[in-house]
């Protein structure tokens, strides 16, 4: 190579950061201005811009807004991986909080609350403070966010310099803006909160009615979700408000009517005049029919709420149900929801126009859509009595076109409307048994063996029809077995001939000795013993009449169809769940901590080996784009007691309470408590625990078993965030474990120390770990009574005055059908030993009412009313207390001491 190559190993260029660099230290406002633009791009693409962090800083000073409002922008995506230099932008925030022009000082409060770094919180109290009573409304509704924003980062500050009362005053506000964002503010800190803080009284309550006409169209959702948790004193009340609220009906929004329609039913319940309520449901008819006209996503939204609206008020949509008629070009799911909806509001007057139209969709091209319209019309056969004959003669037309599939349905739905109607509609089993040959599908199977097996007298040849399938008894599914024995004995008991008796012994032959079916070997055994022994008993067991099924239309138990009404116009009344069953998970999960905070050695996102997850649980939800599943700890020596141990795990899980080591074990007598550890997914490791109370401590009470090939030593266990801040408050002592060894302990638990926000719920996640396998997650479940404290007991008139103290909103009711009370006192004594304690008992007709008081930490009081018959399943449980958000919980403690 000559020495003139060398050229191609130089090069001018800078690279792009030093470039950006140089531009954003430029003289000429233009070129800077373009290089914060490049920089926000190149941030927006994923690349990494942080060394550039103080030289965009430096632009903050400046008078053109479009590049403070860029500058403000890189500032939230990188203060948290640069606290330290974040701080340098403090002096230009509380600069901005007081400039002239409203739009900055609105920036500049807006931005602060999106920096969530501790120190920077510090400074943004004494500009918030002021923002909040800013002249402008612009600047006051952007500060009303922002408290919300801080009390997610730090609640105490926010109590100690009474934001909150400041933000109570916002609602009294003169501008309908501000009202808005101080009620949305004020309702997402009720919601992370334990205690009472936004509470609607009837002066509120005309604030906001006033405020709801001017307010945009998102402002008055707010408005509305807010006052729907308003419970009227009285009937004239709700009148009033149901009539300041009914002209939002008629808006444009989808989002604004449907929280008007929750509203209204909250209030209806309330009104006494039946005229009224006849007019609102009228009034509510039109704007529920319009929102089907929009987008198909729009519509299903709309159709899942009207489908909970129709179960509660199906008089609202009577007379509408042709706007459900599904088009051709509907999408499958909203004509699954529009099918749903026909069946609720089928009635004797409308039904001709319902079965026309079901028997069209019978011929649709889409195979599940048939099948659920042909059901639909079994469904209402079951639900009107007097239209069981006309769907009947559709479902026999239906069959008579020989498409297999809607003949399998259609056996399927008539052997439901033979058990609600029995001894009936028996003539048309002639025609059903012409398609015995195309029957393929283990439901229809079994549908037909039962209408044989049951009417067996009935049918001439019924043996004949049921060897047709013992021929292929070992090959068919679980289900048509079972249907084919117990027909089988039918049969034999209504028929004792030589055919039948000669298949029954064939049939318990095969049941018994060719199957490996628990469920099918023990009936079998159970029916060859009856028969054996008393065939008399045998009729009296397997001819005994059956219950007459009824409509199941409204699946909805009456207590969950009025808690997902309350949450109309949310996910919930979507999923049709309450939401706390899909939304706890991602409430209690962690955030990881940044790469940073990992202890030398522990390479953030990447490792040789991963981590594994029990069935059923997972580890805590991460913010970093690795996922947690890809993190294992390395194996570390077991350290010495004495020793401080590195937060491994609790960087892994992104907690902070201390991580216990090994220490000498103590002992635990008693049987183990429940595996949450299989040895099956733990590798060898089986891990059984629970939480326990004892002498007025709460112990975590373990049980380790290694049936692997090696040793087990140096374990350490972590408790993510959960609702009561539950974390180890001594060392985990197990001592190594050989193979084949099992170990005890009690952990001892502290309280609150990392809580997480949200609806209280019973996950406790745990993390587990040793020095020989990967990291262990599973979920275990708090008992509210183990939280129960020993100084709960209240006298009578305390408990009085506290029950009338609490508003009557606070109260929740719930039936206990699994409890039952065989004895009062024993029960009351069973429930002092678990700090359950009796404050007085009385009789009501031939129940027995106990009342009864328990106390939580942090001196929370549950008062319980207990209504029951002595010796009969179903308790009635009421409950209150300052947090009925706590309700659920109690009501599963109760359950469980009742037991």
């Amino acid at each position: 190579m000559s020495g003139h190559d060398s050229k191609y190993f130089s090069t001018t260029k800078k690279g792009e950061i030093p470039e950006l660099k140089e531009e954003l230290n430029s003289q000429y406002k233009d070129k800077k201005k373009d290089a914060v633009k490049k920089v926000i791009a190149a941030m927006t693409v994923g690349k990494d811009v942080s060394s550039l962090f103080t030289d965009v800083v430096n632009c903050m000073q400046t008078e053109n807004l479009e590049l403070k409002k860029l500058v403000y922008l890189y500032l939230i995506n990188y203060a948290k991986s640069q606290p330290d230099l974040a701080i340098l932008a403090v002096n230009t925030f509380v600069k901005d909080s007081q400039d002239p022009n409203p739009l900055i000082r609105a920036l500049a409060v807006r931005t602060m609350g999106c920096i969530r770094v501790d120190k920077i919180t510090e400074y943004l109290c004494d500009p918030l403070q002021r923002c909040l009573k800013d002249d402008d409304p612009y600047v006051r509704k952007t500060a009303a966010i922002c408290v919300a924003k801080l009390y997610d980062i730090n609640s105490e500050l926010v109590e100690d310099r009474g934001f909150l009362e400041t933000l109570k005053d916002l609602i009294s506000d003169n501008n309908p803006m501000v009202v808005a964002n101080a009620v949305a503010a004020l309702a997402e800190i009720q919601e992370n909160s334990m205690q009472p803080i936004f509470e609607i009284t009837s002066h509120t309550l005309s604030k906001l009615l006033t405020a709801l006409n001017e307010c945009t169209e998102w402002g008055q959702v707010f408005v509305l979700d807010a006052l729907s948790r308003y419970k009227a004193d009285d009937a004239r009340e709700a009148e009033n408000i149901v009539e300041r609220v009914t002209p939002r009906l008629q808006h444009a929004n989808c989002a604004v009517v449907l929280s008007a329609v929750k509203m209204i039913l909250q209030q209806m319940e309330l009104i006494t005049s039946t005229d009224l309520v006849r007019n609102l449901c009228k009034k509510m008819a039109p704007p529920l029919v319009t929102l089907l006209s929009a987008e198909p996503e729009i519509q299903y939204v709309a159709l899942r709420n009207i489908n909970l609206i129709v179960q509660k008020r199906p008089t609202i949509l009577a007379h509408e149900i042709k706007v459900f008629f599904c088009k051709y070009n509907d999408p499958v799911y909203v004509k699954m929801e529009k099918l749903e909806i026909m069946i609720k509001l089928a009635s004797d007057r409308n039904i001709d126009q319902v079965l026309l139209e079901f028997k069209e969709y019978a011929t649709e091209v889409d195979v599940d859509f048939v099948r659920k319209a042909v059901r639909a019309i079994g469904r209402c056969a079951i639900k009107l009595d007097r239209a069981a004959e006309r769907c009947i003669s559709v479902l026999l037309e239906l069959i008579k076109i020989k498409v297999n599939y809607v003949v399998q349905e259609a056996i399927i739905v008539i052997k439901d409307i033979f058990r609600r109607y029995p001894n009936t509609y028996e003539s048309i089993i002639a025609t059903l048994c012409e398609s015995l040959d195309t029957l393929d599908e283990p439901e229809a199977k079994a549908s037909m063996i039962w209408i044989i097996g049951e009417y067996a007298e009935r049918i001439d040849n019924a043996d004949e029809l049921l060897e047709s399938f013992l021929e292929s008894f070992p090959e068919e599914p679980a289900l048509v077995q079972l249907q084919l024995l117990t027909a089988t004995v039918k049969l034999f008991l209504k028929k004792p001939t030589e055919g039948p008796q000669q298949m029954i012994q064939a049939v318990l032959n095969n049941a018994t000795v060719e199957t490996d079916n628990p469920d099918l070997r023990d009936r079998a055994y159970i029916y060859w013993r009856l028969l054996s022994t008393d065939p008399e008993a045998a009729k009296d067991v397997v001819l005994a009449e059956k219950p007459v099924i009824s409509d199941d239309s409204n699946l909805l138990d009456p207590s969950v169809l009025d808690e997902l009404l309350a949450n109309i116009a949310t996910l919930s009344s979507v999923y049709h769940k309450p939401p706390d069953t899909f939304v706890s998970r991602a409430k209690s999960a962690a955030p990881r901590p940044d790469d940073e905070d990992y202890p030398d050695g522990v390479e953030a996102g990447y490792s040789e080996s991963p981590s594994y997850v029990v069935d059923g649980a997972s580890p805590p939800a991460s913010t970093n784009t690795v996922s947690q599943s890809s993190t294992k700890l390395p194996a570390q020596p077991a350290p010495a007691p004495a020793a401080p141990v590195p937060d491994l795990l609790g960087d892994l899980i992104g907690l902070d309470n201390a991580i216990v080591p090994v220490g000498e074990p103590t002992t635990m007598s008693g049987p183990p408590p429940p595996i949450l550890l299989p040895s099956s997914t733990g590798q060898g490791l089986q891990i059984s625990a629970q939480l326990v109370r004892c002498d007025g401590q709460i112990f975590y009470s373990l049980f380790f078993e290694n049936s692997s090939q090696i040793v087990l030593d140096g374990f350490m266990i972590q408790f993510n965030k959960n609702t009561f801040g539950l974390a180890a408050g001594g060392p985990l002592q197990i001592p190594p474990l050989q193979p084949g060894a099992s170990a005890k302990t009690l952990l001892p638990m502290v309280l609150f120390q990392n809580v997480s926000p949200g609806p209280p719920n019973t996950l406790l996640q745990v993390a587990v770990k040793n020095n020989q396998q990967p990291v262990w997650y599973f979920n275990d479940k708090i008992s509210l009574h183990v939280l129960f404290v020993e100084d709960g007991k209240m006298e009578r008139p305390i408990f009085l005055e506290t029950w009338k103290s609490l508003p009557d909103a606070n109260e929740v009711t719930k039936d206990l059908v699994n409890s039952v009370i065989n004895s009062v006192d024993s029960t009351i004594e069973h429930l002092t030993g678990s700090n359950v304690f009796s404050v007085a008992k009385r009789k009501n007709a031939n129940k027995d009412v106990l009342y009864l008081s328990a106390k939580i930490p942090r001196g929370i009081p549950l008062l319980i009313e207990l209504t029951a018959t002595v010796g009969v399943p179903n308790v009635k449980c009421a409950v209150k207390t300052p947090n009925p958000e706590m309700a659920p919980l109690l009501f599963e403690a109760m359950e469980t001491l009742l037991k």
